[in-house]
């Protein structure tokens, strides 16, 4: 008789091994059937690992924040309460020295990153691999800890997001997605950020779908939700997080108030453009000076310290100001001048280079324009702004709006920060009209045109008229004709596959044999001991050419359940597998090309 050895090392019969080998196929089969999930379910599980990971850096990265405030303040006062108890030459001091650090941080780090590409998490997602180099982003960020803990008129979401990507991208690169999972993983990454930044899971998910991927197909959206609902849980479960914006009731009392909202739509959406322009301006007169990147922003810290003498509230991203605005505890008076202050400041430390995001001073601007429009109603018709607070939390939404291009991102993420349903109707209004109008006034957002600038000097040869051959997975799992069912149960055993692809010794594609196809002689062992893979492989199995374009290629999976199907040349030499979810997500990629670039 026959005999084989096992791991154990004992000797057994031939047939006993093959019915151990049926028991454990029967239970796959089981499993394939009932309990395995596809590809797209395993999207989502990594989604959720990438969402619980970014909630971690973005507390780690608070953390070490609110750790810099100690250094010259208190946390508990925050960067306005710490700045307001510092000598006039602390106020010059602080902003100035955390931009010397930042710049040292950046100079220093360069020599590191020489080799490394940009950081930039938006890049990665729209034009590049998915890949966001690991040494760079970490320098970039812990600049941002000494140019935002020291008081600079930025925001921290920028660098929070950036890390959440960064893990994200590490899970990818160590699971070895191919181009378009990592770009949609890297993309939940950031959603991750956003969400965990401002509490806000469904604002979080249409910021990327919205702004960087530029569609809402669920291909894309599904992967982002479960991100953001993961990233902003836990960080309710360890920082035991609220509301970020806990505002009074608010009512309408006439149709005829939504008139002032119109107008204010159309002020704030023509205030948004001019506000990203000077910060253009800005950035430009900062470089023209040609100083060392250390003094260019140590010089931007001293300009914010020099407002932040008389005027402290222009430190940090605003949020404590914002707070004051709309709970009424600060007259118009003291809001025109901290506004004008802050878009000065804003101008500097953005100008200068400080790393840091914009998000939340647009929302201060925002709030500043829409109390003193508010504030100018209720003294010429108090019945149509009879709390001048409302017009301060819709003009957040619509400067958000306008500023971003973003106008569905905007009221959903104004309603998660401040759960105020009674606002939604004047929100919604006014962030359409400002969306519209900012978009008449000026073509460009806050995003899109370093988007457009970099995927033009960086075309991806993926995208656009891409082929199957830019898609497809090289090395799928192959059996010989004459492979016995043995053979194919251990590689159905050991392979995550549903289909195994048959080929004979020169590497011609001649079939497959599926998981199924072997289901019937799983109760008949000695039967299957005769068959062999040319007996059960189905040479009609529907394949691809490399060369085909990907809509094509998608008739392919069209009557089948495959998750996958082999790429074959002319001459049917096997080239490698075209995965489904590859495949989907690489046209929903081509479908927003053009939007972006109009």
């Amino acid at each position: 008789m026959t005999t084989a050895t096992t791991d154990s090392g004992k000797n057994l019969p031939h047939t006993l091994i093959i019915r151990r080998l049926m028991r454990l196929l029967r239970f796959r089969v089981w499993i394939q059937e009932h309990l395995q999930p596809t590809e797209w379910q395993v999207t989502l599980i990594w989604a959720a690992v990438a969402g619980f990971l970014g909630s971690l850096a973005a507390i780690l990265f608070a953390v070490l924040t609110e750790n810099i405030y100690d250094w010259f303040g208190n946390r508990r006062l925050g960067i306005v309460g710490s700045i307001q108890q510092l000598p006039w030459w602390g106020c010059l001091l602080v902003p100035a020295a955390g931009g010397a650090l930042a710049g040292l941080v950046l100079t220093f780090g360069q020599r590191l990153t020489r080799k490394q590409s940009s950081t930039d998490y938006m890049e990665a997602i729209v034009i590049g691999t998915g890949r966001i180099p690991i040494r760079a982003s970490l320098v970039k960020s812990v600049a941002a800890l000494f140019s935002i803990g020291s008081g600079g008129s930025i925001g921290r979401e920028g660098p929070m997001v950036q890390m959440a990507a960064v893990l994200a991208s590490l899970v990818g690169r160590w699971r070895k997605f191919s181009p378009p999972q990592q770009r949609l993983l890297v993309a939940c990454g950031a959603s991750a950020g956003i969400a965990s930044a401002y509490n806000a899971p469904i604002a979080g998910s249409f910021f990327v779908a919205e702004i960087i991927l530029g569609t809402i197909a669920m291909e894309s959206l599904g992967p982002l939700v479960i991100s953001a609902v993961v990233a902003t849980l836990t960080i309710r479960v360890i920082t035991a997080a609220h509301v970020l914006y806990k505002v009074p009731a608010f009512q309408l009392n006439s149709p005829l108030e939504m008139i002032p909202y119109v107008a204010l739509g159309l002020i704030v959406g023509a205030l948004a453009p001019v506000f990203l322009v000077s910060l253009k301006h800005a950035e430009k007169f900062f470089v023209s000076l040609k100083l060392p990147l250390v003094l260019r922003l140590a010089l931007g810290g001293l300009v914010v310290g020099a407002i932040a003498i008389n005027v402290p509230e222009v430190c940090g991203n605003g949020y404590q100001v914002i707070v004051e605005i709309l709970n009424g505890r600060l007259i118009w008076t003291a809001i025109l001048g901290i506004f004008a202050c802050k878009w000065l400041a804003t101008m500097a430390s953005f100008g200068s280079g400080a790393p840091g995001g914009v998000f939340t001073p647009s929302l201060f601007m925002g709030a500043g324009a829409g109390l003193l429009f508010g504030t100018a109603v209720h003294q010429v018709w108090p019945a149509a702004a009879e709390n001048p607070q409302a017009f301060a939390l819709v003009g957040m939404g619509a400067f958000l709006s306008a500023a971003s291009h973003a106008p569905v991102m905007a009221v959903i993420m104004l309603f998660e920060m401040t759960l105020s349903y009674d606002i939604i109707l004047p929100l919604m209004l006014c962030c359409v009209i400002a969306y519209f109008t900012a978009k008449g006034v000026q073509g460009s957002s806050l995003y899109s045109e370093v988007l457009k600038r970099k995927a033009a000097a960086v075309p991806d040869p993926t995208l656009g008229e891409a082929r199957v051959a830019d898609m497809m997975r090289p090395n799928p799992p192959i059996v010989a004709p004459n492979a016995r069912f043995a053979e194919i149960a251990r590689m159905f055993l050991n392979v995550r596959v549903n289909n195994l692809y048959v080929v004979d010794e020169t590497g011609r594609f001649i079939g497959a044999v599926s998981l199924h196809d072997i289901k019937p002689y799983l109760g008949e062992p000695d039967l299957a001991e005769l068959v062999i893979a040319r007996d059960i492989l189905r040479d009609d199995f529907p394949h691809v050419a490399p060369d085909q374009l990907l809509p094509e290629a998608l008739a392919a999976f069209l009557g089948i359940q495959a998750e996958r199907v082999p790429v074959v040349e002319k001459d049917g030499t096997l080239r490698g597998s075209l995965s489904k979810s590859d495949l989907l997500l690489a046209l929903v990629e081509r479908q927003k090309r053009p939007a972006q670039a109009a």
